[in-house]
């Protein structure tokens, strides 16, 4: 059966496109997608991984055998220069060069299967199969504003930046893929403090390994990125951390393992297998007993290529800003399973991002968010491959419910257009 691509228009006016495109995919399976043997159908894939520490699920099922243990000897964990080599590469897929999937900001799912991001607007089908972490990014200022009183709330920032755009300055505020996460942390954060995102300040893209250096040379005045990379710059003397994503919004979810759809439906036995494997890493990467192994496994050359200090005090929730502030806060760890609720995909939190994408006129305001979900979220394989490790999966639904942020917001994932309607700051379109 050939399945035909929806066109760019069809997808952006309703995300049903991609759930029909999905279950086109499905049904091209001999015998439906759950019919065949637990045996992987292939021995490995290749996944793309940036250099940041959510990653280590993903080094570490490599590392400690666990892709092997689960019938895939063969997975390659290839790292990526930038959030835009692994769009180009997830474009591509293995078999041409690139990559079949792997660690990728949570809303690129989303921005991959409408074409939103994609060359000439292609959709390229994706699947959400577990969250990889929760927290543990963080927005960080340039040390010329040690003294402004700059936190958690930016409003602090305002007046200075007014007065910079009137002079006629450019205002660089740095993250690291449009409509992804870290965009969306920099964006709710200044939007909150009364600073707009689209008109009050220069929004840039700078990979996440490259923020450090272009901090030191003066060319941002702030940015949002993960770990280690706001430690490191603290550790330089550079700049320091106005505040970490977990004190925006508790318990966030942030990465995740992303698939091609089409890898996925060729391969569900491998794709549960897959997951078993990386839900493994996760339950080890969670053990406090295990951080100071796990930091210096991801520190090496052929990983991060990154100093053991920049890495382990974070991942502890041992956090120094770097402006005479140093707390430590196990609720600010990353954190990588909790019990598998930080690995399962809840529906909802997918209907944040694409909302607040919304908010921002990166997705089209009457873009049908619940097709998108559900065409895109595999929870069902999650609980599958969790069945499969023993786990309780009685407690796992669609939604985790109403989420609440630093600013007092609340998000329903039932009514996300009240949420909207909160917000003072927008760009919808």
């Amino acid at each position: 059966m050939t399945v035909s691509t929806p066109n760019r228009r069809h997808f952006l006016k309703s995300a049903a496109g991609v759930a029909a495109t999905i279950a086109g995919a499905r049904l091209a399976l001999p015998g439906g997608a759950w019919a065949s043997t637990a045996t992987p159908e292939v021995t490995g894939c290749t996944l793309g991984y940036i250099a940041l520490t959510d990653s280590a699920p993903l080094i570490i099922a490599l590392e400690k055998g666990l892709f092997a243990k689960h019938g895939l000897p063969d997975v390659k964990v290839e790292k990526q220069a930038s959030w835009g080599a692994t769009r180009d590469n997830m474009a591509l897929g293995a078999a041409a060069g690139g990559i079949d999937g792997g660690h990728i900001l949570r809303p690129k799912v989303h921005l991959y299967s409408t074409g939103k991001v994609m060359q000439n607007n292609q959709p390229l089908p994706m699947y959400t199969l577990l969250n990889l972490n929760e927290d543990a990014q963080a927005i960080s200022v340039s040390q010329a504003y040690a003294e402004s009183g700059v936190g958690l709330d930016s409003a602090p920032l305002r007046e200075v930046f007014a007065a910079k755009r009137v002079a006629g300055a450019e205002i660089p505020v740095a993250m690291t893929f449009p409509g992804g996460t870290h965009d969306l942390w920099m964006r709710y954060w200044l939007a909150a403090g009364g600073i707009d995102p689209t008109k009050d300040v220069d929004l840039i893209v700078v990979p996440p390994p490259q923020m450090v250096a272009n901090m030191k040379v003066g060319n941002m005045e702030a940015f949002c990125v993960g770990e280690p990379w706001n430690e490191q710059l603290v550790n330089q003397g550079i700049g320091f951390t106005a505040t970490t994503t977990g004190e925006i919004w508790a318990n966030h979810p942030e990465k995740i393992l992303g698939m091609r759809a089409e890898w996925v439906d060729a391969n569900p036995n491998a794709t549960v297998a897959l997951m078993m494997a990386v839900m493994e890493a996760q339950m080890w990467c969670d053990d406090a007993a295990n951080k100071d192994e796990m930091a210096a496994i991801i520190s090496r050359r052929q990983w991060y290529n990154v100093p053991v200090a920049d890495i382990v005090t974070r991942l502890k929730g041992e956090i120094n800003y770097g402006n005479g502030r140093q707390e430590s806060r196990t609720d600010l760890a990353m954190k990588f399973w909790r019990d598998g609720a930080t690995s399962y995909p809840w529906k909802s939190l997918d209907a944040w991002f694409i909302t607040e994408n919304k908010r921002w006129g990166t997705l089209p305001g009457d873009l049908d968010t619940k097709a998108l979900v559900d065409g895109t979220n595999r929870s069902d394989l999650w609980l599958q491959a969790a069945a499969g490790l023993g786990i309780d999966t009685s407690k796992f639904g669609d939604s985790r419910g109403v989420e609440t942020f630093f600013d007092g917001k609340t998000f329903d994932p039932a009514n996300p257009d009240a949420y909207l309607d909160s917000q003072s700051i927008k760009a919808m379109v």
